[in-house]
């Protein structure tokens, strides 16, 4: 197995279109497993860690543009006031050690359904940059990236380079169950995220399809339902349906970390609670703006 290690983004981009059979690695938490158990054996690992370019965030116009390669632990320390949902998440994968290691843009490229990044990234709206030497910078929705089991929808000569998406314009929640409290793959995971001068709802669902997905019935309900201007609390009918909403949206499987209908069910609790905690974040911003 070859390893190619360019130092910059150029170098990168070049390496990936000369061998496009090489597995770019980004962290390695989830490539360095399958590896190691065998599970796949790639012509070559295109090791992207050296690329400094990838490590860097910024604001541009307004909207968030992360590198692939910013780690959880620092989308944690720096970003958690911007993309709350997002840090929360990452506050959940693996141990201090593969925080410090993994990346949100590793996790896309492994698309996994049960990513951690992948349920706020589609609640917040996400758009992936990418790009290849030949055809320059593609930037696909969150919705369109993920086209099946560990399949995205990068071209052979694509690398991706950041994620672009705005600071959270409301509250924003991630939850996930998993067979024990730490270091685990998630069972199921939901995040929601509110855009109130939108009048909006945004929803991932991870872990209970064959892609991360949003719950568009359960935003649309929502966004209806909801007493955007009076931030009135909120009917317990309507958490109750959104609840159910959310679990019609998912299509999950049986394995050996849960059921189907366990699946089902802990979404439309998952749902109801982070929408509770997101709307009284709210209304609490309300009354602190009122008094």
């Amino acid at each position: 197995m070859d390893f190619l290690r360019p130092m910059s983004w150029a170098d990168a981009l070049a390496a990936r279109a000369e061998h496009p059979g090489a597995l770019p690695i980004q962290g390695g938490t989830d490539v360095m497993v399958e590896i190691n158990f065998d599970v796949h054996r790639p012509d070559a690992l295109l090791d992207l860690n050296p690329v400094r370019e990838l490590a860097e965030w910024d604001t541009v116009d307004g909207r968030l543009r992360v590198g692939a390669g910013v780690p959880y632990v620092r989308v944690i320390s720096e970003l958690g006031d911007r993309l709350p949902g997002l840090a929360q998440a990452s506050r959940t994968v693996g141990s201090p050690q593969i925080r410090n290691r993994g990346s949100v843009g590793g996790n896309l490229g492994a698309a996994s359904p049960a990513g951690d990044s992948h349920p706020p990234l589609l609640a917040g709206d996400a758009v992936i940059e990418v790009e290849s030497a030949a055809r320059g910078v593609r930037m696909i929705p969150a919705t369109e990236f993920y086209l099946g089991v560990k399949r995205n929808a990068l071209e052979p000569d694509e690398l991706i380079r950041a994620f672009w998406t705005d600071p959270a314009p409301g509250p924003q929640y991630f939850s996930k169950i998993g067979t024990r409290n730490a270091m685990v793959i998630a069972v199921c995971s939901f995040a929601i995220a509110l855009h109130p001068a939108e009048r909006r709802v945004g929803t991932g669902v991870g872990s209970a399809a064959p892609t991360p997905r949003r719950a568009t019935a359960a935003e649309e309900f929502l966004a209806a339902e909801l007493d955007w201007e009076n931030r009135t609390p909120l009917a317990v009918s309507a958490a109750q349906r959104f609840g159910e909403l959310v679990k019609e949206a998912a299509s999950p499987i049986d394995d050996v970390r849960g059921t189907a209908d366990y699946r089902r069910h802990a979404l439309s609790v998952m749902a109801r609670r982070t929408l509770t905690w997101a709307w009284n974040d709210y209304m609490g911003k309300s009354r602190k703006e009122a008094s």
